[in-house]
């Protein structure tokens, strides 16, 4: 499973585009509790994953967060997005 995650920041990182932990916890057949939880520290490379209803990383700070983090307002809300871009 940490492969797969890895996987998914690894893209999000590469796209600079954030994706919310339910799209990405879907596409991994996990939940967002899971996902949060394997993920661990919480480090600019995690940070693309994002609350929907807020589009930021729970709990981190400014700090903790990718300075690309807001160049677009696009969020990856689908897990079909990243299943069908990661071969998932």
């Amino acid at each position: 499973m940490q492969d797969k995650i890895t996987k998914v920041v690894d893209y999000l990182n590469g796209v600079k585009t954030r994706c919310t932990y339910n799209a990405a916890a879907k596409a991994l057949g996990i939940t967002p509790q899971a996902l949060k939880k394997q993920l661990g520290d919480r480090r600019p490379e995690n940070s693309w994953l994002v609350n929907s209803g807020t589009g930021d990383p729970a709990g981190y700070t400014e700090e903790e967060k990718h300075s690309e983090l807001y160049r677009t307002k696009r969020i990856i809300t689908s897990a079909e997005v990243l299943t069908r871009n990661l071969d998932i």
